[in-house]
């Protein structure tokens, strides 16, 4: 049987996630939305925004990412 500590995702991993999303965020920042929430509302917000202008859409993307 496995303990609950070693289902866990650690800190480290975790972070270098978040790093992958906010970089993907930064070059196209539904992707980052999409990595981190899927196709929901947040995704398609961000569509939205992006397409009104990219600064919008970035600080959107890592908004949702640094919220997790």
């Amino acid at each position: 049987m496995s303990t609950h500590a070693e289902q866990q995702v650690s800190p480290n991993q975790s972070t270098v996630a978040d790093v992958l999303r906010i970089v993907l965020a930064v070059l196209l920042p539904p992707v980052g939305v999409l990595m981190q929430v899927g196709l929901g509302m947040h995704f398609w917000l961000n569509i939205l925004l992006t397409l009104c202008g990219y600064i919008p859409g970035l600080v959107h993307a890592v908004w949702v990412i640094a919220r997790k």
